[in-house]
């Protein structure tokens, strides 16, 4: 081998052994830098960790502190609202209705009728009942009477309030419904004194092709109980038209008598206000359900509108004057 090339392998192999070492000395540092990296960051990691034990511990002490002050400190969930409840109803029946009037009466306000019942689906929340007379005074001529009385009773109920505060609801729209019949003239309104906790007496004319009618209207409230009471008159082939001050004496000692019959019905006395009757005044302790409020429809067939009383009066006087000219 020449001295050449003994040289040039000795620099090829010192080179290598350079770029070993070089290698070596990389991978060192390499190894180096990776373990320094992980002791820097096994400290912060540990920091974290802590910090983040530290809020959460807060965090679930607040959390914890605020649960107990919404239950009173017991740690318990929060008690569940009470069941709302209204005022019980004073009265809980109803008369029968065509036994509210006493005989002497019905003599005088409607002669020689009988009475005949409504129909009702419950009788403790709704009746009626309803006379018709014709007097045959020769060629005089006839006099017509009409006498109806309905009864509507509230029951309290959580979903609707009270009886009594529906019944007052009820009693307003009765007087206002009284005083907007179509064709009535001379409509007067006017207080019914002594008749229950509150009454309206509503009177008026109506001209039939039968003769005049005139139309006495009396809305009357007792605790929860209702009572529409219409009383009408017409003088008929001939006879003279009763006078208005006539009927009115007439229908307000039928509506002080039926407002008797519904506080006996109940055990309160049988003229006196419930608190100061001979019975047992009723029980208004608070009740949290009852019977559900009369519908509309029911309420409607209970207490007819005093142009429906009207309608049946001028219904009714034709047939009656047939009978007064035979």
């Amino acid at each position: 081998m020449s001295e050449g090339t003994m040289q040039r392998r000795a620099q090829r192999d010192g080179q290598f052994d350079q770029r070993e070492q070089r290698d070596e000395r990389a991978r060192r540092a390499g190894g180096l830098n990776r373990l320094l990296a992980a002791a820097v960051a096994v400290p912060v990691m540990l920091i974290a960790a802590g910090c983040s034990s530290d809020s959460g511990s807060d965090s679930g002490s607040g959390d914890k502190a605020q649960d107990a002050a919404a239950t009173g400190g017991s740690g318990a969930d929060p008690v569940a609202s009470a069941t709302p409840t209204v005022q019980a109803a004073a009265y809980k029946t109803l008369p029968e209705p065509c036994a509210v009037l006493s005989k002497k009466t019905l003599t005088e306000l409607v002669p020689k009728a009988s009475g005949k019942k409504g129909t009702s689906s419950d009788t403790d929340e709704r009746a009626s009942c309803s006379w018709s007379s014709l007097v045959n005074n020769g060629v005089k001529g006839s006099q017509f009477r009409w006498l109806n009385v309905s009864l509507l009773r509230f029951e309290s109920d959580a979903a609707t309030g009270d009886g009594e505060s529906q019944a007052k609801t009820y009693y307003a729209k009765q007087v206002k419904d009284a005083q907007a019949v179509t064709g009535a003239k001379n409509t007067k309104a006017t207080p019914a004194a002594d008749t229950g906790d509150e009454a309206t007496l509503v009177r008026y004319d109506l001209k039939k092709a039968e003769g005049a009618f005139r139309q006495q209207t009396i809305v009357a409230r007792v605790e929860n109980v209702v009572i529409t009471l219409d009383y009408n008159g017409a003088g008929l082939a001939g006879d003279k038209t009763p006078t208005a001050d006539a009927l009115t004496k007439g229908a307000e000692k039928a509506a002080k008598e039926t407002v008797a019959a519904v506080r006996s019905a109940n055990g309160s006395g049988d003229g006196g206000s419930s608190e100061s009757g001979s019975g047992t005044a009723p029980s208004k302790s608070p009740t949290p359900t009852g019977k559900a409020k009369p519908s509309a429809a029911a309420s409607a067939s209970a207490s007819p509108a005093p142009s429906a009383s009207a309608s049946k009066a001028a219904a009714a006087a034709p047939k009656a004057s047939a009978s007064a000219k035979s």
